[in-house]
């Protein structure tokens, strides 16, 4: 006798044609009455249907029905022709056990499980239900609308159509969706043939003449399956060819050939690759993009949080989900590549561990193993089962290509897979093909970028893959391999090893994730330190251009711990002290780590004499002095470094020099001076082709043209340092470089805010601080929040603006990023004199100019100044005589320093306050003396408040 738990499962209703079949019970009926069977040719069947479309062995079948008992063949054939004429084998073209001459027997009617004791239906199948086998019409289908209406056109005009895709992509619901879709067009002919029931080719046409329900000639099976369908107007869908790719193609090419109205439809991980086929690459559901922010409305415009979120509602989810969660969701959806089969099942588990708890579960390969519906298909249980499906089906050599390929992370090159596959060359070519093959099925995906194809595993296929690599025992040397094959990449190409922001390498992000994991491999778990660090030395650049800042510090600074671990350590130390400098001090701030990375840098750049890179690091030592307050010595490393660069000869340094002594002046409140140099650095770097140099992360030219506006500005050239403002942020736009766009950014617009174009600022300082947060750049973000607070108080908004120019200062100063604190003081000051905190703005403006007595940034003095006269005036007691000095130094220190535009300021000021002490001539005499001196910009603000205040008085 069988053992039940070895044939069906104890408690599956096991259907097929108009039987049901109760394993535990031993029971067969037809309709509701009970079928006359023998106990052994009950078995027989039930040892059949537990492995349906499979050849089962004469021996096999015997030795499970009559197990220890010796029992001749002609035993078994007795049995089986009872059992074929008591289920009717053969009458009415219907089609149950086949007889494969030679191998056994195989069951070949479609099979449908289901579990409980199912009460089987009063009346029998009809004769149209039994030949129409196409599963139901899907109930929630997500994302497919438009491929299911596309394909729907596809089959009525081409005949043969593959739906092509990764294992779990849908390509089976979106079939049975296009089958309903077209059943009205076929009058009810659609016909739906699950092929992945069978293991043997040669069942294909058994099975597909069994779904029909007809009886296919033994010698000439094709032949008499093209006679029956030579003029009858059908759709034959065929589920899961790939196992079966072969039969299935020979026979659908001479199906389309003969037949004029038959339309196939295939389902597989690849092509058929026949005359007349037409491909429909099925791709995985929209996800919704890393970098976005959404709520949960507009997360549900992707298809794949979408499912996910229904699924997880339907599997008893009961909470809300939150906006909050909606990143986490997103995340999910990115690392499960969009696949509709593996989003059903992790999201079925939403009620169990939460959205989070599913998403923490995902860091491991929990997911792998998720049990799928009970009712689900073998292959359809477990994502691995599915997986399995079609890596049983591969080569050796193409088992083992995968699994190799398994160490790479996101895209990877077709050279860079060979390289670590195999030393010997001469392999490569078959190690090509089999990449090419599996692209073929669905294992590997392909992008092109730049001209060039890249090659991507999904995300669930790697981590099925890195199982089958750690069964081989070769994890760790692949890992080697694959970290030596990158650290090599980055060591030899030469925009990559080019200084800091030279070349642009936006083209290279597809590497990233592979240097990524290679650094983590080695330096991370300290696999291999040589191979890291030198990664580490040879990527950076890669890191910085690409605005991985944060991961650039991190990695530097882990490779400068680990340096007296390696041989060639001291060779490296200056390129990490450089790397760790500038991405941490654009990243966190600037830091005592930062400044010391720089002097050790200096000393290894002069001990080494690297004069190119002894001038990246003074200019690295100029931009953390301006950002921490420091310009008096500002000046003197620009100084220094104007000679360094004369005597090396290095035409880019002494641009950059030019430049640096341009802002450190811009700063000092020398704007004639500011104005020469600034000007003096982009002349010559239209001479000396300066605009592919960079240094410490900046080219010359567009480091200049930001202070250079603001001074045009400040020397009474309103239109001008506009055009120059907006010239600066469009060209940091165009260089795709987050530190150089956000710089532009955060001070170009303050030209705008100067101007009175607050609507084209406010635009401005959004973007900035939306940029500045996506690409985390924590100083700039600060300087966003501060340059809002400003537009906010412009506006009369006196609670927002207080409130944020208070964050921001306190930001900027946790980070010590100083630079332009007392102008955002000056402008806390106002809006705290405006709010009637009198007091209060006094101590703050006070501070203020102690604070640009000690630094020497005396660029906003004349306006602290003036700031300060208007709080004295509002003083419960006014003192108007200090305020008068106090606008009368503005006016003498603004003059000193050409700037202009503060000049106009403080006599506004001073005029409004004579007249109203009566002296409106003198006050007019102020003002107009000032405002004649302008040449441009009269309809700027300033100007335009300046001729009021003129016509009021005479």
């Amino acid at each position: 006798m069988v053992d039940p738990s070895q044939a069906a499962r104890a408690h599956d209703v096991i259907s097929f044609g108009p039987f049901t079949l109760l394993a535990t019970e031993r029971l067969v009926k037809k309709g509701d009455k009970p079928l006359q069977v023998g106990g052994r040719a009950l078995d027989i069947l039930i040892a059949l249907i537990d492995r349906a479309g499979e050849v089962v062995s004469q021996r096999d079948l015997v030795g499970r029905v009559w197990p220890n008992i010796n029992v001749e063949e002609g035993t078994l054939r007795v049995h089986i022709a009872g059992l074929r004429k008591a289920l009717g084998d053969g009458s009415d073209g219907a089609r149950y056990i086949a007889n494969i001459p030679g191998r056994g027997y195989s069951f070949v009617a479609p099979v449908t499980r289901s579990t409980g004791h199912l009460s089987p239906p009063l009346n029998g199948p009809t004769e149209a239900d039994h030949r129409r086998t196409l599963p139901p019409r899907p109930t929630h289908m997500v994302g497919r609308d438009e491929a299911v209406a596309a394909l729907g056109e596809q089959i009525v005009k081409r005949r043969l159509v593959s739906i092509v895709g990764a294992g779990g992509i849908g390509k089976t619901t979106v079939a049975v969706a296009v089958g309903h879709h077209l059943s009205q067009h076929f009058d009810g002919a659609v016909f739906f043939v699950n092929l992945s029931a069978i293991t043997d080719p040669e069942l294909v046409l058994t099975t597909i003449g069994s779904t029909l329900g007809i009886m296919l000639r033994t010698q000439e099976p094709l032949s008499s399956l093209v006679a029956f369908l030579e003029n009858k107007k059908l759709l034959l869908i065929l589920d899961n060819c790939e196992h079966v790719i072969e039969r299935t193609a020979a026979m659908a090419e001479r199906v389309i050939e003969a037949t004029p109205e038959t339309r196939i439809l295939t389902t597989s991980r690849e092509a058929l690759q026949v005359n007349g086929e037409y491909v429909h690459l099925l791709f995985p559901l929209e996800c919704p993009p890393e970098d976005a922010n959404l709520n949960l409305a507009e997360a549900l415009r992707y298809p794949a949080a979408k499912l996910f979120i229904e699924r997880a509602i339907a599997s008893g989810y009961s909470a809300e989900i939150p906006d909050a969660d909606v990143p986490t969701v997103a995340r999910i959806c990115r690392r499960l590549d969009g696949l509709a089969f593996a989003i059903e099942l992790v999201a079925s588990r939403a009620g169990a561990y939460g959205i989070r708890g599913i998403a923490e579960l995902l860091d491991h390969r929990f997911k792998l193993l998720w049990q799928s519906r009970r009712t689900a298909l073998p292959r359809h249980q477990t994502l691995n089962a599915l997986i399995d499906w079609s890596y049983n089906l591969l080569s050796d050599f193409e088992k083992e290509v995968l699994a190799k390929l398994s160490v790479f992370v996101g895209e990877f090159t077709l050279d860079a897979a060979c390289a670590i596959i195999s030393d010997a060359e001469s392999e490569w070519s078959n190690i090509a093909d089999s990449i090419v093959g599996l692209v073929s099925k669905s294992f590997i995906s392909t992008s092109l970028v730049s001209g060039r194809t890249y090659y991507r595993l999904l995300e669930t296929t790697r981590e099925y893959a890195a199982a089958r690599l750690d069964e081989r025992g070769e994890t760790d040397r692949m890992g080697r391999r694959h970290a030596l094959t990158y650290s090599e990449l980055v060591r030899r190409d030469e925009r990559i090893r080019s200084t800091f922001g030279r070349s642009d390498l936006s083209e290279y992000a597809q590497h990233i994730s592979n240097v990524r994991a290679a650094l983590e491999w080695s330096l991370g778990n300290r696999r291999d330190i040589e191979v890291g660090v030198q990664l580490a030395v040879w990527s950076a650049p890669l890191f910085i251009e690409l605005s991985l800042l944060e991961e650039c510090s991190r990695w530097s600074e882990r490779a400068l711990s680990m340096l007296h671990e390696v041989k060639e350590g001291a060779s490296h130390e200056l390129l990490l002290q450089s790397a760790f400098a500038l991405s941490s001090m654009f990243a966190k701030g600037s830091t005592d780590q930062v400044r010391s990375a720089i002097e050790r840098g200096l000393v290894l750049a002069e001990a080494s004499n690297e004069k190119q890179q002894e001038l990246q690091l003074l200019t690295g030592l100029h931009i953390f002095l301006i950002r921490t307050g420091r310009i008096q010595e500002s000046l003197a490393v620009a100084e220094r470094g104007r000679e360094v660069a004369k005597a090396a000869q290095v035409p880019a340094g002494l641009v950059m020099m030019e430049t640096v002594l341009g802002i450190s002046n811009h700063l000092l409140g020398n704007q004639a001076a500011a104005q020469s140099h600034l000007e003096s650095s982009l002349m010559q770097a239209m001479e000396v082709g300066a605009f592919n140099a960079s240094f410490f992360g900046f080219v010359p030219p567009s480091l200049a043209i930001v202070p250079l506006a603001r001074t045009l500005w400040l020397r009474g050239l309103a239109d001008e340092a506009m055009r120059t403002a907006q010239k600066a942020i469009d060209e940091a736009d165009s260089r795709h470089h987050p530190v150089a766009l956000s710089y532009a950014l955060a001070y170009g617009c303050s030209v705008f805010i100067w101007t009175g174009e607050w609507q084209r600022a406010g635009a401005l300082v959004e973007r900035l601080i939306a940029y500045s947060r996506q690409h985390s750049l924590d100083p700039h973000q600060a300087v966003g929040m501060a340059l809002k607070g400003e537009l906010a108080l412009l506006g009369d908004d006196l609670k927002a603006g207080v409130s944020l120019l208070r964050t921001a200062l306190e930001a900027l100063a946790a980070i010590r990023h100083n630079v332009y604190s007392t102008g955002y003081m000056a402008a806390l000051a106002e809006g705290l004199r405006k709010s009637g905190d009198v007091e209060g703005a006094l101590s703050v403006i006070n501070g203020a100019i102690a604070r640009a007595d000690s630094s020497g940034e005396g660029i906003y003095l004349p306006e602290l100044l003036r700031t300060k006269a208007r709080i004295l005036v509002s003083l419960p007691r006014p003192d108007r005589e200090k305020a008068m000095d106090c606008l009368n130094q503005a006016l003498l220190v603004a003059r000193e320093q050409s700037a202009l535009a503060w000049e106009l300021r403080s006599a506004t000021t001073l005029a409004r306050l004579l007249a109203e002490t009566g002296e409106r001539s003198d006050g007019r005499q102020v003002v107009a003396g000032v405002y004649d001196r302008f040449v441009e910009g009269f309809e700027t603000i300033d100007l335009r408040t300046a001729r009021q205040v003129i016509r009021d008085l005479l």
